[in-house]
């Protein structure tokens, strides 16, 4: 009797732990809630799955949307400095430092009056897209120069010249801001450039500009001239035979 009671208990007893076993196979996974060591604390980290969808992958995606502007905010910088660069290689290639002008001499008698000498000081220290050019030293007496910045052909005023040879009681005048001019023109081939005479002034003032300076020039020169020295009767050459 008492065997039986014996064998009865142990059977009871492997049949428990048996239905332990199983309640702990077919139990669902849940979160790791074991303690991380080194945390610093006693309370339990949750490990989060990759595809749970939690706070931290919002964040990512967050992160993602300020990418490009973070991105360009750190390019725009740099880009403007090297633009600005370029530009500034570009105008410098465009001006660069231009010579001094070699002019010859010729015949001024009164190169060294009165109306020279106040004309010279009174004239534009630009005409357009020319501005004042340095001469060669020694330069001729009452004579200045305009160029462009990036040189090329230049304009040329004389003062206190002779009467020009060409110019007689049949020479076509032009009146430009009040000022009287007789143009002498060298027809010869492949000449791009033409010289002015002032002739109602008393002396004559020779301006020799290429042929697309423009009417600028003459206009801002007339205004000084006009302005400087005092208009004077024509005093032309007499007619060829």
């Amino acid at each position: 009797m008492s065997n039986d009671s014996t064998d009865a208990s142990n059977d009871a007893t492997a049949s428990q732990a048996a239905g332990s076993e199983t309640t702990a196979v077919d139990a669902p996974a849940g979160p790791d809630l074991t303690k991380r060591e080194g945390s610093g604390s006693g309370e339990p980290t949750v490990e989060q799955s990759p595809d749970s969808g939690t706070q931290p992958a919002e964040e990512d995606d967050f992160s993602t949307q300020r990418s490009p502007a973070l991105i360009a905010t750190a390019v725009a910088l740099p880009i403007a400095l090297v633009v600005g660069v370029l530009v500034a290689g570009v105008m410098a290639s465009k001006n660069p430092a231009r010579e001094p002008l070699a002019l010859g001499s010729v015949p001024a008698p009164t190169a060294e009056g009165p109306a020279c000498s106040a004309l010279l000081p009174a004239l534009p220290g630009s005409l357009g897209d020319y501005t004042t050019a340095e001469l060669r030293e020694p330069a001729p007496v009452a004579t200045k120069a305009w160029q462009k910045p990036e040189g090329g052909e230049p304009i040329v005023l004389r003062c206190g010249l002779d009467r020009p040879l060409e110019f007689n009681r049949a020479s076509p005048l032009q009146i430009v801001n009040g000022v009287n001019w007789f143009e002498v023109r060298d027809e010869t081939s492949g000449v791009t450039s033409g010289t002015w005479f002032a002739v109602d002034r008393g002396t004559y003032i020779a301006v020799t500009m290429a042929n697309d300076a423009g009417p600028t020039p003459l206009q801002d020169i007339s205004e000084s001239i006009k302005k400087a020295i005092p208009e004077q009767p024509l005093d032309p050459g007499p007619l060829p035979n």
